[in-house]
């Protein structure tokens, strides 16, 4: 499970990353991001420009808006088959631009929460999938959420799952606007080469979604 991740980038930095064209002037830094709330997103309608969808995939088809609130994540897996996600995992795929993200690790104390990050902490995209939905007034809400697989050594002694972090050299297929066999898409969806990234505990401040400052992401003794 991913449930809440970090994008503190700068916008000149967030656009030769990934790109983009067209940056929204409301981009801000972010240290705290919690389900529901905005999440930046690079979408496969138009893969230059970054917007904002609520984190929570909820289809078309769903009749109560809070059905989102328990669909921040989807299983690699099983995207492509789960009635959920595989028109959106078939049509509507995207990006979501990170620079860490948390996860809490048991222990014989209790559950510590651990900043993961790449090395040299350079943004990186989780693999997403969104989704448009519209309310009886007519009302467009656009939402997305995050595939996840399996660790990779480091996240092994973390937590069971780990969110699909794509290659640099995958975006441009997995951006592609038309459909695509799952076939051809999971190869990408596999855990991230660990030798790349680090991880470190930090404080229980980063357990409350109110708590959005540096705070959350400095390191703490382990």
């Amino acid at each position: 499970m991913c449930g809440r991740f970090v994008l503190t980038a700068d916008t000149d930095t967030i656009q030769l990353a990934f790109d983009l064209t067209t940056m929204p002037d409301q981009h801000a830094p972010r240290f705290n991001i919690a389900p529901s709330q905005p999440i930046a997103v690079i979408t496969n309608e138009n893969s230059k420009v970054l917007t904002f969808h609520k984190w929570g995939l909820l289809p078309s088809w769903a009749k109560d808006p809070k059905m989102g609130n328990k669909m921040i994540n989807a299983r690699a897996e099983t995207a492509a088959e789960k009635p959920a996600f595989r028109a959106a995992f078939k049509r509507r795929r995207c990006l979501i631009p990170a620079d860490g993200f948390f996860e809490w690790q048991k222990r014989a104390g209790g559950k510590v929460p651990m900043f993961i990050h790449m090395k040299d902490y350079s943004p990186f995209a989780f693999a997403g999938l969104w989704e448009i939905w519209y309310s009886p007034e007519g009302d467009e809400l656009r939402t997305a959420t995050i595939l996840t697989t399996e660790p990779n050594d480091l996240m092994a002694e973390i937590h069971n799952r780990m969110p699909v972090i794509l290659e640099r050299k995958d975006y441009a297929q997995w951006l592609s606007p038309d459909d695509q066999k799952a076939s051809d898409l999971m190869p990408l969806l596999k855990p991230f080469d660990s030798s790349n990234m680090g991880a470190y505990a930090v404080s229980t401040y980063v357990n409350s979604p109110a708590n959005d400052s540096p705070e959350a992401i400095e390191p703490v003794a382990s």
